[in-house]
């Protein structure tokens, strides 16, 4: 269930105990990743990925659970980086680094 709170804008706050989309997690993570250039640069560097081919796998429907898991990896294998990402977006480090069985499904 939703409830919502109303100020200058309208803000939907998630019940805790409702899971996560994992994709919408990974989407956010990489919202995150992308607001930094060094951790942008160096997601590009380790996963030998280019902007074009990100741009292109995120607008592919086929291809966006492998790129969005390749984020989450990214992510899972730099503890400061996941720890962050967690952070900006609301969750603990352990369900970012498990969303990534969900976008599996």
């Amino acid at each position: 269930m939703h409830s919502y709170a109303l100020d200058e804008r309208l803000t939907i706050l998630r019940d805790p105990s409702s899971p996560a989309d994992p994709q919408a997690l990974a989407l956010g993570a990489l919202g995150w990743l992308l607001e930094s250039d060094a951790r942008a640069e160096r997601f590009l560097a380790l996963t030998g990925l280019t902007p074009d081919e990100l741009r292109a796998g995120l607008g592919d429907p086929a291809a966006l659970p492998a790129m969005l898991g390749a984020v989450l990896d990214f992510l899972a294998a730099h503890e400061p980086d996941l720890v962050g990402a967690a952070e900006a977006l609301g969750v603990e480090p352990a369900v970012l680094a498990a969303a990534g069985q969900g976008l599996l499904r």
